[in-house]
């Protein structure tokens, strides 16, 4: 005869939410995808979002309106923790930069201050070719 185990099944507690009412807003904006980080002051992730978790595939991840719903997505997972006034530091050249920044400011977000943190080249690896269209 055959016994069987029973497997133990372990019930993870759920982590608790941190309050934090001040904190930073990530956007990376690129020519395919866009993502959306919430962190508290100190850089650690509350919650975040991009393009293809929300469901958009192919050209469609880099539109403003798929920034817009990505901001929403992320700021649902942050409301537990009472983010109120964000710092966003925004990174890249993608269409959904300003999008995503209306959308901070109309999802109940106070926005204290927007950085650009594009990484610049001083000239260093070379550029490639130019695309003939």
């Amino acid at each position: 005869m055959a016994v069987q185990k029973k497997a133990k099944s372990r019930s993870k507690k759920k982590k608790a939410m941190r309050q934090v009412s001040q904190g930073c807003a990530y956007i990376q904006s690129t020519y395919n995808n866009t993502i959306v980080t919430f962190t508290d002051l100190n850089g650690n992730t509350l919650g975040w979002s991009s393009a293809g978790n929300c469901g958009f595939k192919g050209p469609k991840k880099s539109t403003p309106y798929a920034a817009s719903i990505i901001v929403k997505r992320a700021a649902e997972r942050v409301k537990e923790s009472g983010l109120k006034e964000l710092n966003v530091f925004v990174k890249g050249v993608g269409s959904g930069r300003d999008s995503a920044i209306r959308a901070l400011n109309a999802n109940g977000f106070h926005v204290l201050s927007i950085k650009d943190v594009t990484p610049l080249p001083h000239n260093g690896c070379r550029a490639p070719k130019p695309r003939r269209v």
